[in-house]
């Protein structure tokens, strides 16, 4: 009995060991302190991540992937302000019907960021429903910061000329929900 008793606490205890040792190497949540880079993401034969962005809002939960070769860059720039809960409470500062919704600027008036602006990382994807872009200045290509947009339609006259770095995969709809300053309550990475 004793013996039974030792081997089944022996398994017990091998198996979370496991479990714990699983979770420390590849979390499942992102946003602890563990660095990570667009290098560290691995990509499906259309490029985006296999890691998901989840932006949880009141309205619902918009899912989108990243596009780590096409905007390496600024797609470690976002996880990194993911990471640190950047996001997390900003309001949705523009939202034009059958155009965009944006977002990431901590005053809430269009004009604000993080405070460090990326080089353009302009590619050859294309503006359709769901695309997620840097916003910025029109007078600078190399002015985009925090804020980003996702996209209600398709909008070719964008094209190469804003950095695209995710597509929407899931909660599409939820997009068409969204009004002047909803919230986003957090944003998190996911494997």
């Amino acid at each position: 009995m004793t013996l039974k008793y030792i081997s089944i606490l022996f398994i017990l205890f091998s198996f979370l060991s496991c479990d714990q040792k699983s979770k420390s190497i590849a979390p499942n949540d992102l946003s602890s302190n563990q660095t990570i880079t667009s290098k560290d993401l691995k990509v499906d034969e259309n490029g985006l991540s296999q890691a998901q962005v989840i932006l949880r809002t009141a309205k619902g939960n918009i899912v989108f992937k990243l596009y780590p070769k096409e905007a390496p860059n600024s797609v470690t720039r976002f996880i990194t302000l993911v990471q640190k809960g950047f996001y997390d409470g900003l309001p949705f500062h523009r939202v034009e019907p059958s155009f965009l919704i944006q977002t990431g600027d901590p005053t809430g008036s269009g004009k604000g960021g993080s405070g460090q602006m990326l080089k353009a990382e302009f590619n050859k994807l294309q503006h359709i429903k769901g695309t997620v872009a840097l916003a910025r200045d029109p007078k600078n290509e190399d002015s985009a910061d925090s804020q980003f947009y996702i996209t209600l339609t398709a909008l070719p006259h964008l094209d190469s000329n804003y950095t695209i770095f995710g597509q929407v995969v899931d909660g599409l709809e939820v997009l068409e929900l969204i009004n002047l300053n909803d919230k986003i309550i957090t944003i998190s990475l996911q494997l």
